[in-house]
């Protein structure tokens, strides 16, 4: 079985389904080696617009395959390290991902599932959705994760919730910034193609800009030089051919060319 199923549709949203639902969509080495391939393959396919990730079966992802961290727990201090690495390299290949990104939570997001969906750029969850931070359960840490769930719900709400390991309900997860949107069972795909099709709407490379000032922006001081390097940006954007057609677009109130072809 493949652990991993992928797909694009005409309009270059790609779909990757975690697919080890009888172990709930836990990652393992070979899933987390996988899935960071893919996620460069694609990022490097200039027909892909926008990335969802979601589960088959009942759950989202349970996180840390049981049977791989206790592998990796008696493996030696090398082989563990390497593969602490390969996962965390997996976040960050996420989070960086070049194009919008949305993560469409059902079931169980449990631990790394939690990281999947603080490192996308939207989150959806159905309202049967939940999550945990449990790995201090299991007497190990949420490390891999932690910058970006850190990042997505602030110091408070991460302190409380890497401690205690309580399960979080969807509607408390869009509370503390885990997720943007909360859907029933039923509403959950409509809405999820209302936030694709307004990602559809924007330019391709504008998109792939603004992830990367944001990058750039992130824990830096707002200062003469972050100033000057949000200038620049701003003047490249203004002349680029997408910027230049953008505006066109919009006083001759026409659609712009990039959403003629989504």
């Amino acid at each position: 079985m493949k652990y991993l199923l992928q797909s694009i549709d005409p309009r270059g949203v790609a779909t990757l389904t975690l697919n080890r639902p009888e172990r709930h969509n836990a990652f393992d080495d070979a899933l987390v080696s996988r899935l960071t391939a893919v996620l460069r393959e694609l990022g490097e396919t200039a027909d892909v617009r926008a990335l969802i990730i979601c589960g088959n079966g009942k759950n989202f992802s349970a996180g840390g395959d049981i049977d791989w961290l206790k592998r990796m727990g008696v493996a030696s201090d090398e082989d563990n390290f390497a593969d602490a690495e390969a996962l965390a390299s997996l976040f960050l290949a996420l989070d960086r991902f070049p194009k919008p990104t949305v993560a469409y939570v059902h079931g169980a997001a449990f631990g790394g599932g939690v990281g999947l969906a603080a490192c996308c750029d939207i989150a959806i969850a159905t309202d049967g959705a939940r999550f945990c931070l449990s790995e201090a359960r299991l007497g190990i840490i949420p490390a891999a994760i932690g910058p970006y769930v850190l990042r997505a719900i602030g110091a408070r709400a991460t302190r409380r919730f890497m401690l205690t390991a309580e399960v979080i309900s969807a509607q408390t997860a869009k509370d503390i910034g885990l997720v943007h949107e909360v859907a029933s069972e039923a509403e959950g795909p409509a809405l999820r193609e209302k936030i694709v099709d307004a990602l559809l709407s924007c330019a391709p490379r504008a998109q792939a800009e603004v992830k990367s000032l944001l990058a750039f922006c992130e824990a830096r001081a707002i200062d003469e030089e972050l100033t000057q390097e949000t200038a620049r940006r701003l003047a490249e954007r203004r002349a680029s051919d997408e910027g230049r057609e953008g505006l066109s677009a919009f006083i001759e109130k026409r659609t712009p060319n990039w959403r003629s072809r989504a």
